[in-house]
């Protein structure tokens, strides 16, 4: 057979031998050990392990790396929101689009073949940030899928203008729409009313929700009464849910079946999680992050993911989603070889899942193929594998060389 590109000697999910992998027209023409073919490229990886590549299910491109406009005193989430409300005035459209390319960039090289970025439309910033993130978009279109969801970050019913600008970010190229109840002075209204938006429209949802410590009250509860009333199952998902990561397991377990049967998805963000939660407990203070995993048990599509980078909501990051399933994995105490592995399909297949996205390396399958140092997937996440290599629809996006060590100069007796 012919092909454009043969990637010779790779590990796989669920085979034990190695394979040789035939790319052709953008899409995986045959996997099998010891290919016979001419290519017009082939590169040999001597048994690193291959996957269709990191998703990232959750990011912010519009405000990152504005750590130097902010200030940080108290590390809450209110200064947070009001930091980068206040940072979020000033920007504009050549300002969004430098720093959402370069970490767009980042991500690439550190395995990334999809993304959805959360996009905030109001008032204040307008739709500058997403006429950015759409040319972001276009421009790395041959390096990366991105999913732009229009975002009211500080509700709806006290500023109607930003249910306006939701319906024209929609019709300007916006794949869905999110929203932020606790921000709103009426959260009930205000999930409502983008639900109403999205149905619509007939697009997903996404909302950031119950982000704090306190489980004796959520939000949670009207969105899933939302979804099964709306019909839209398997079109919502929740972001952070930290409120899960002090509730008793069987109130856990209890959620998880709800969220499980209306098909809600869930994604946990460590860094973020981590950094902004907990503040006022002197003593004795919690993780903060929910128990993914546990949900994952339960039939819940879960996923890790980045949220943000280098702002107040999270100032440090470099868009390793393999790093960032390394830091849940630590956080949730995870240690065996199946439950690492469940972490993996985080960034991963269950990701994928939440995108509404095909994912495998199977024949037919499109040729997005990520090569990192190691031998497996669980490998990978407990020592932090780095990329070696990428393909996007067969053509390749990013090469990282393996690191060489290099033989000191030998000490004298």
């Amino acid at each position: 057979m012919k092909a454009d590109t043969l990637l010779r000697n790779l590990r796989v999910t669920g085979r034990d031998e190695v394979v040789d992998i035939a790319l052709s027209d953008g899409r995986i023409a045959a996997m099998a050990p010891g290919l016979v073919c001419e290519a017009v490229q082939e590169e040999d990886f001597a048994g690193a392990f291959a996957f269709p590549g990191f998703v990232e299910t959750h990011i912010h491109l519009d405000k990152a790396c504005i750590l130097g406009r902010c200030r940080i005193c108290e590390g809450t989430l209110a200064e947070a929101v009001a930091e980068t409300t206040r940072a979020k005035a000033g920007f504009t459209v050549d300002d969004v689009h430098t720093r959402a390319t370069a970490v767009v960039e980042k991500a690439v090289l550190a395995g990334t073949t999809a993304m959805r970025t959360f996009v905030e439309v109001d008032p204040r910033v307008d739709l500058r940030s997403l006429e950015a993130i759409l040319a972001v978009r276009e421009a790395h279109a041959d390096q990366l899928d991105l999913q732009i969801c229009a975002f009211a970050q500080e509700g709806t019913t006290q500023e109607p203008a930003t249910e306006r600008l939701l319906e024209a970010a929609l019709a300007a190229g916006a794949d869905l729409v999110g929203g932020c109840p606790y921000t709103d002075r009426d959260p009930a209204g205000h999930i409502s009313r983008l639900f109403d938006i999205a149905t619509a429209h007939d697009v997903d949802l996404d909302f950031h929700i119950d982000f704090d410590l306190d489980p004796t009250w959520n939000h949670l509860d009207l969105v899933i009464r939302e979804t099964e009333r709306r019909g839209r199952h398997g079109r919502v998902s929740v972001g952070h849910v930290t409120k899960l990561a002090m509730m008793a397991p069987a109130e856990v377990d209890a959620v998880a079946g709800r969220l499980a049967a209306v098909g809600i998805a869930l994604t946990v963000l460590p860094a973020t999680d981590l950094f902004l939660t907990a503040r006022d407990v002197a003593a004795g203070r919690p993780r903060g992050v929910a128990p993914a995993h546990r949900l994952a048990a339960a039939g819940v599509t879960t996923t890790v993911a980045t949220n943000n980078v280098l702002n107040p909501f999270t100032p440090f990051g470099d868009v390793s989603l393999v790093r960032m399933a390394n830091l849940f994995a630590n956080v949730a105490q995870i240690a065996s070889d199946d439950e690492i592995s469940g972490v993996f399909d985080m960034v991963g297949a269950a990701a994928a899942r939440l995108m509404g996205r095909r994912y495998g390396l199977e024949v037919g399958a499109p040729a997005d193929v990520v090569v990192l140092d190691a031998p497996d997937a669980v490998s990978a996440v407990r020592e932090i594998a780095p990329t070696l290599a990428g393909w996007k629809r067969g053509v390749k996006t990013f090469v990282r060389p393996k690191a060489t060590l290099l033989a000191g100069p030998r000490r004298s007796s």
